[in-house]
């Protein structure tokens, strides 16, 4: 007889337990929901339950019923950036979300330039930190890290919690998404939320499902558990399924990116690659062509990790611009570190970011922009290079000339240009050794410290050649 009480007590306890509403973790107090818009929200309850969601900045309440897998979803209409609020979730059992801001909310992905925190990795720092950490408080910047995991199939939740903005929560948050959201509230003035997902060394084929790779035969198409355990982060889908699905579906703004280093040794397919997973993204959240902004990798000398011609990744970088619709890429050819593959310059890159979001997706006039090659002219011994995007003209950053120009001939072997000057939105150069120039590179190497410029912000590598 105890032991038939025991069993109905359990029982009792374990249906009670299921009856209450259960949430992914970045649905939780203190997160930012996207401004003006439907919302999604989801969860579980007992399968078949009707769960109520009360929104306390209208007051108003919608119904949601769980299916035969106890799997609830639901849109909720957000107003005009405010708060905070709070949300309330009933299935018979009560669960309340706080401190609930409405905002713009960003998701930030990539690799270890994406994931490196404001304190940095060991010995190796985030530049302006320190005088960073002591002004950074703010209530209405919230950041969430989704934790590293990996897997072979899609998870339905990550490991992570939403913080406000504050000296301890800052410095273990990705730096260049911190500067990218702090850049966002100067200048909008609305609460912001920041979701990172990123982990270091990732590649960039790890963020896409399978399908999506059938295009790439020379990336490996059968995955098994052997190889998500071996390759972790490097596995194909292995952190699609469990870093970014959980969260797909969180209505967002759009996304920034910082990855590619990975993928130095692949370079040749990298533009079409990263069109596929941006294309893939984008089909699976089912909010359009949402904003897709990246940084272009900086310049380090790749030989110390026995890698080499990084340029041609960065090449691909800059074409990806060209054939992946609402995108746009921040160039940090100023921003590297010839003896780190981490820059310290991450304030360049999430500011970068931030630039190329205020300008194009909410419209703020007076932005730079990133000037980029167009075409060059040949006349006689003189190469003339011309640029588009660049109204103010290019300019270089250190005096009247620069060493970072080459010049070929037919005989396909480059000469470091004699001379190079800039008149108005044109670079001109000549070289000693060439005197029936067919073709310019400019920084375009692993390592160079680049210094064209256009309205305070550097041209990125780049070649007229393809050979």
């Amino acid at each position: 007889m105890r032991k038939i009480l025991t069993w109905l007590i359990a029982a009792t306890i374990t249906t009670a337990a299921q009856a209450v509403v259960k949430l992914p973790q970045f649905f939780s107090n203190n997160m930012v929901l996207q401004q003006q818009t439907e919302c999604n929200l989801w969860g579980t309850t007992d399968k078949g339950k009707t769960v109520s969601i009360t929104t306390s900045w209208d007051n108003k309440t919608y119904q949601a019923k769980a299916g035969s897998d106890g799997k609830f979803e639901v849109k909720v209409q957000t107003p005009i950036a405010g708060g905070p609020y709070t949300i309330s979730f009933n299935d018979g059992d009560m669960l309340q979300l706080s401190n609930v801001m409405i905002g713009e909310v960003w998701i930030c992905s990539g690799q270890s330039n994406m994931e490196m925190q404001m304190k940095g990795f060991k010995q190796q720092p985030v530049e302006g930190t320190t005088e960073e950490l002591m002004r950074c408080k703010d209530a209405q910047l919230r950041l969430f890290t989704v934790k590293r995991h990996v897997s072979l199939t899609p998870e339905w939740d990550v490991t992570g919690e939403w913080n406000e903005a504050h000296s301890a929560s800052v410095r273990d948050f990705s730096a260049t998404a911190y500067y990218f959201g702090r850049a966002l509230r100067s200048t909008l003035e609305v609460p912001v939320g920041l979701i990172v997902t990123s982990w270091g060394g990732s590649a960039c084929e790890a963020w896409m499902k399978s399908e999506w790779l059938k295009a790439f035969p020379k990336v490996k198409q059968t995955i098994t558990e052997e190889d998500v355990k071996k390759l972790q982060q490097r596995c194909p889908t292995a952190l699609f399924n469990g870093q970014l699905k959980p969260i797909i579906g969180y209505t967002m703004r759009g996304a920034i990116w910082y990855q590619g280093e990975d993928n130095v040794p692949r370079y040749d397919y990298y533009a079409p690659l990263l069109k596929a997973m941006v294309e893939g993204w984008r089909s699976e959240w089912q909010q359009g062509d949402f904003p897709f902004y990246y940084c272009q990798i900086a310049p380090y000398d790749y030989s110390l990790i026995d890698w080499k011609d990084s340029q041609y990744l960065r090449e691909q970088q800059m074409k990806a611009e060209g054939i992946i619709s609402n995108s746009r890429m921040a160039v940090l050819m100023d921003a590297g570190l010839e003896y780190g593959i981490h820059p310290r310059k991450k304030r360049q890159a999430g500011e970068r970011l931030a630039l190329l979001a205020l300008a194009n997706t909410y419209d703020i006039k007076g932005m730079p922009e990133f000037a980029r090659y167009k075409d060059v002219e040949f006349k006689n011994d003189t190469c003339i290079v011309s640029f588009d995007r660049s109204k103010e003209w290019v300019y270089f950053e250190h005096g009247t000339t620069s060493k970072n120009f080459e010049v070929a001939g037919s005989d396909k072997v480059f000469h470091a240009a004699t001379k190079a000057w800039v008149s108005r939105n044109h670079v001109y150069l000549t070289c000693d050794e060439v005197k029936h120039p067919v073709a310019v590179r400019y920084a375009f190497k692993d390592w160079a410290e680049g210094d064209l410029m256009h309205d305070g912000l550097p041209v990125s590598s780049f070649r007229t050649d393809n050979w």
